[in-house]
């Protein structure tokens, strides 16, 4: 992810640092997370041609996603603990949507904007999966695995 790298860094973002190819960056700012998000989307349309909707969270939510870790007591591999970072919260019936769609032993918890998604046996065929990964939540979304969510605070550090 070099090319992503330097293009935020000529945008004047600071600590400019990217985990693995995932496209997962952490950077510095003294700008709000709405106006990092507009211009690292208008840097990723312009430099690489994509559009693609950005979402950021500060360094302390951030930590705070990782210290409410609702599902920690029984999500055993982190591969298969997922979160999924939101633009905005869930409506109600959008969130009862997520919870109705998890079959045990699979496990959800809606909180905040986030969705913390526990999937021990499968993630490929799981229709909570499915939801989640799809356009079916009205809203803006990206996950990530436990092991990249506590990285990436980590390298946020």
């Amino acid at each position: 992810m070099p090319a992503l790298r330097d293009a935020l860094a000529d945008a004047g973002f600071e600590e400019v640092r990217s985990y693995l190819q995932s496209g997962n960056v952490v950077l510095s700012s003294t700008r709000s997370p709405a106006q990092v998000a507009r211009e690292c989307e208008g840097r990723i349309r312009d430099g690489f041609g994509l559009e693609i909707t950005v979402i950021v969270r500060t360094r302390a939510e951030l930590e705070k996603v990782v210290k409410r870790n609702p599902l920690g007591a029984v999500a055993a591999n982190p591969k298969r603990y997922q979160v999924s970072f939101l633009e905005r919260r869930l409506g109600r019936e959008a969130a009862r949507k997520v919870e109705e769609a998890a079959v045990a032993p699979e496990q959800v918890v809606v909180d905040g904007r986030e969705i913390y998604a526990w999937h021990p046996e499968t993630i490929a065929r799981s229709r909570l999966w499915t939801l989640l990964a799809g356009p079916g939540l009205g809203v803006a979304a990206t996950a990530r695995n436990w092991t990249t969510v506590t990285k990436l605070l980590e390298l946020a550090t």
